[in-house]
């Protein structure tokens, strides 16, 4: 497969040429997120032939994301999305390479894993997130691709890039609890985070390549409702410049979508024998009564004393019976694994039951 036929219409452009595209090449890009913002992140750079894309994210795929999430399909609900993004954009160009982290970025793991790339391109959907991606940013010097959407609003910059402005230049201090609400809670058109996407991935090829101004210095802002944007010049401030250490803690996603997952989503993981480790948190007499297929039983009194025998390299799934108890041990894990990727079963077997039927379940007393 010709590499210049590949990519001829952008290296033809005047002023981009064969050598921007060498750039491109060498280039390391992290995405961090895969959903709204980063599909369309994910499918432009890799198109246009990035070397090499870190692709982090631990959530799984929901139904409600396919609307704005157009690179997975209804099929793929409850896989993770990291996972599926990968397989999918290695078969868009096979030259890119691809590193996929399927847990979210945490002060445990932040600075050496963005230290291996050359640039950071934020598309989480939370403050947490993006004060730590900020922070860590700014002590291993690398430039930060921040975009936003809020309703019918977008928001773009480049910070941390040749001594321009920071995040917490822009925002010093996180928001209040509830004060600015997520797209679950206000709602977003489909195709706005794809636009702001698309805008954060032209600010990637712009530092790779040197090609064309870079939004250092400034935030612009899409009013998408009125079909206008304009910018805003930042200051930079030299005590956001000179962070030498990360908080303590930032708030960030410790399990995908909150920790939970529906019966739908499980009941879509069995019929295609997807791997995972379901943990029956139910006592004794409730497991021998009926579990589901595939469990394994630690209870929620002794979990605490055997989580070193739950393996860290598939999903964890925690259930019980109506999904109070399998909350607090979903919680109880991703504390003393923070690297491994915990679901919460709402609603319990008693929901699987009213949804589901008796598909997967076993009765240990009738089968002995």
């Amino acid at each position: 497969m010709s590499t210049e036929n590949r990519y001829n219409r952008q290296t033809q452009l005047a002023n981009f040429g064969q050598q921007a595209q060498d750039k491109l090449k060498q280039a390391k890009v992290l995405v961090i997120g895969a959903g709204g913002l980063g599909v369309p992140v994910l499918q432009y750079l890799t198109g246009m032939g990035v070397g090499t894309i870190g692709v982090m994210d631990g959530d799984i795929i929901s139904l409600n994301n396919l609307h704005r999430q157009v690179l997975y399909a209804e099929q793929e609900i409850g896989r993770l999305k990291a996972e599926v993004a990968v397989t999918k954009l290695s078969r868009l160009n096979s030259e890119v390479q691809f590193k996929s982290y399927t847990h979210f970025l945490n002060t445990t793991n932040a600075l050496q894993i963005i230290k291996e790339y050359d640039l950071v391109i934020d598309a989480s959907d939370n403050f947490g997130t993006r004060y730590l991606v900020n922070d860590a940013c700014v002590i291993l010097n690398k430039p930060y691709i921040y975009g936003a959407v809020q309703q019918m609003e977008g928001h773009v910059s480049v910070f941390n890039y040749q001594g321009g402005p920071t995040y917490r230049c822009l925002y010093p201090t996180p928001p209040s609890a509830n004060e600015i609400p997520d797209c679950n809670t206000a709602g977003v058109l489909g195709i706005t985070p794809g636009i702001v996407g698309c805008q954060q991935a032209l600010q990637a090829v712009k530092i790779i390549t040197g090609v064309g101004e870079i939004l250092s210095g400034y935030l612009q802002i899409f009013d998408f409702e009125r079909n206008d944007q304009y910018k805003i010049k930042l200051k930079a401030n030299p005590e956001y410049q000179n962070i030498k250490q990360l908080q303590k803690d930032y708030d960030t996603p410790s399990a995908p979508a909150g920790g939970k997952l529906e019966i739908e989503e499980l009941y879509q993981w069995y019929t295609d024998a997807k791997p995972f480790y379901l943990v029956d948190v139910r006592e004794l007499k409730e497991f021998n009564e009926e579990h589901l297929e595939g469990s394994h039983h630690f209870p929620l009194s002794t979990l605490a004393e055997h989580l070193d025998e739950l393996p860290q390299n598939i999903p964890l799934v925690t259930i019980c019976q109506i999904g109070g108890r399998s909350a607090k041990a979903a919680t109880i894990i991703t504390d003393a694994l923070p690297n491994s990727t915990v679901y919460n079963v709402v609603g319990g077997l008693e929901t699987w039951f009213d949804e589901v039927g008796e598909q997967f379940v076993i009765y240990p007393k009738q089968n002995a």
